[in-house]
């Protein structure tokens, strides 16, 4: 345990950091969507664009669920909450007052910190499958009171969403473009993904591994619990939010499915099948399973069968997810390079 609190110790000379893997992976990722974005651009690829930017924005609500699975130990079967409260917050502040982009992220991001705490002091009182169920009980809760709302569409959602100017230092790019709006989702992607990445790396990381390996020990190193799992949960909350923000720039609308447990559990999906506690594998899981939904789509409507099996069999044999093997896999190669016999 003391060892999960402590910085890692420095590897022999010629091994590889088990960061060194998961590094590789996430370059490889933000390197094939930029030559993706330079073909679809050259073929006029519409529909896919659009496609890719939502499997991007959706790999952001992934992410926040692997930091509280994968990380802290927390299975959050509500997380959709905070995904449709940013994408309601980001299209009111963009419909009722300005249409700006980085206004709808500020806005998002201070009130889903304050519902985020409410709700994490709610929720992380109860352990295990509770809290998933506290978690779920919350979503719920606030899906239907949305969909009973008139003021903000009621079943209908807002629509009609204005689409912004994204301004930036020396340019801006217009959301409309299918191409201009994908590189900034994917630019938004990648902060998130190398802050997460940096932050888990501090002792806030460590005390979180701790808390997730037994939670019941960090007290006797001078550390409460509560409070960091907290954190972790505003944090989570935060990430998801500001991705769910995204959404109504690229569709015109919100709609209360978007907190349903269905978004819930395809963003639990895909980081088991990407990778729990990778970061990077849930990018790649949903990225894979949105091409695959949208594929099997087209020839069956049963194309959650084809899902659910495609789930089924990932947890069966590769139970660190896709990418969590084959990092894993990686680092022992990388291992056996650096201690030749």
């Amino acid at each position: 345990m003391h060892d999960a609190l402590a910085p890692s110790k420095a590897a022999p000379a010629g091994a590889a950091s088990p960061r060194k893997p998961a590094t590789l992976f996430a370059w490889v990722f933000f390197g094939l969507a930029l030559v993706f974005a330079a073909l679809a651009a050259i073929r006029g690829d519409v529909f896919f664009l659009r496609l890719a930017c939502e499997a991007l924005i959706f790999g952001g609500l992934a992410m926040s669920v692997d930091l509280l699975l994968g990380r802290t130990g927390l299975l959050p079967l509500g997380q959709a909450l905070f995904f449709g409260f940013g994408a309601y917050v980001s299209a009111l502040v963009l419909k009722h007052a300005i249409p700006s982009f980085w206004l709808a992220l500020l806005v998002t991001l201070l009130a889903t910190t304050v519902v985020g705490a409410i709700a994490g002091l709610i929720a992380i009182r109860a352990k295990g499958v509770y809290f998933g169920l506290i978690s779920f009980g919350l979503a719920q809760v606030v899906s239907k009171v949305v969909f009973n709302t008139r003021e903000l569409g009621a079943s209908d959602g807002i629509i009609g969403v204005p689409v912004p100017q994204i301004s930036f230092v020396f340019f801006s790019v217009d959301a409309a473009s299918p191409v201009g709006f994908f590189l900034v989702v994917l630019a938004f992607t990648a902060v998130l993904y190398l802050g997460l990445t940096y932050l888990l790396g501090t002792p806030f990381g460590h005390q979180l591994a701790a808390i997730k390996a037994n939670e019941s020990r960090v007290p006797f190193l001078g550390f409460d619990p509560w409070h960091y799992k907290l954190a972790a949960f505003v944090l989570a909350a935060d990430v998801a939010a500001l991705s769910g923000a995204l959404y109504p720039m690229l569709r015109g609308f919100v709609s209360p499915e978007l907190m349903f447990f269905q978004v819930s559990g395809n963003a639990i999906i895909n980081v088991l099948v990407g990778g729990t506690g990778t970061l990077i594998g849930p990018l790649y899981g949903t990225a894979i399973l949105t091409l695959l939904r949208s594929v099997i789509g087209t020839v069956t409507e049963h194309h959650q069968l084809v899902i659910g099996v495609i789930f089924i069999v990932s947890v069966i044999f590769f139970p660190r997810g896709l990418i969590g093997y084959a990092i894993e896999a990686l680092a022992r190669r990388n291992s056996r390079k650096g201690h030749p016999k």
